[in-house]
């Protein structure tokens, strides 16, 4: 078991885990930390807990420190530097009349890298771009094209169930959604209730899929013939929740039977 403390780069962004090292960390703290992209500033997300060393994909990086009034400023100016590049790149990206969207510019802690993300239908070779931005910031620039769920999570907005976007306010990762979740769940398959603001899937769909699989097992398909008490007939619906599906019989007509009820 070692420790290990959960940190986020930006918020409500991924958690990623750090070795606490000898410090005193709690959730809500500001941090340094080593990455592969070079000195970082982050947020504590997650108190120090121990987990099996066997479950890191990865080794660990070590907090470097608690961020001090010094850090905090710095930051602030990387921040501010880092909406003038955004706006620098859009002009250039027009300049070269590049079909790209960029979303989102970032320094680095110590500035030895600044990454734009960007949205594009297909590949865009962006090297007299990089040249350029090379050139102007005198760092070591990353394009790195991102999908509409990332956009989605970087503007915000509210969703149909009249809350805020639940991947700009607490997702980490966007989980495979797939359109069986939504058959699962018995929901219409109309566009229009099944696709968030991005145009995809809903994520929500993934929350309670196991559950739904679960539900699912013993419930007869839709159109399969079976067996009840008042005599065989075809499967018209199923009512997952409620744990009873409907039976259409030649004789009598349509009855609702209770799982496990039906002989």
């Amino acid at each position: 078991m070692i420790d290990v403390v959960g940190i986020v780069l930006k918020k409500n962004g991924k958690i990623y885990y750090f070795s606490p090292k000898n410090l005193k960390l709690k959730k809500g703290l500001e941090v340094i930390v080593e990455t592969e992209r070079g000195l970082q500033y982050g947020y504590v997300e997650q108190d120090i807990r121990k987990i099996k060393a066997e479950t890191l994909t990865t080794s660990l990086s070590p907090v470097v420190r608690i961020a001090t009034k010094i850090d905090y400023n710095k930051n602030i100016k990387n921040q501010k530097d880092s909406k003038f590049a955004l706006k620098k790149c859009k002009e250039l990206t027009k300049k070269y009349n590049l079909n790209m969207m960029i979303l989102d510019a970032n320094y680095t802690f110590d500035r030895s890298q600044l990454l734009f993300t960007f949205l594009a239908d297909n590949r865009v070779d962006f090297r007299k771009l990089a040249k350029d931005l090379a050139n102007i910031y005198k760092t070591r620039i990353e394009l790195r094209q991102v999908g509409v769920r990332d956009k989605a999570k970087e503007i915000g907005g509210y969703g149909s169930c009249g809350r805020p976007l639940c991947c700009s306010k607490f997702l980490c990762d966007f989980d495979s959604v797939s359109i069986n979740m939504a058959k699962n769940q018995n929901i219409a398959l109309n566009p229009t209730k099944i696709n968030g603001s991005c145009g995809r899937l809903l994520c929500c769909l993934k929350y309670e899929d196991e559950c739904y699989k679960e539900y699912n097992k013993n419930l007869p398909k839709v159109g399969k013939s079976v067996e009840t008490k008042e005599g065989i007939g075809k499967v018209i619906s199923v009512d997952v929740l409620k744990q009873t599906y409907k039976v259409n019989l030649k004789d009598k007509g349509i009855i609702e039977v209770k799982l496990n009820e039906s002989n």
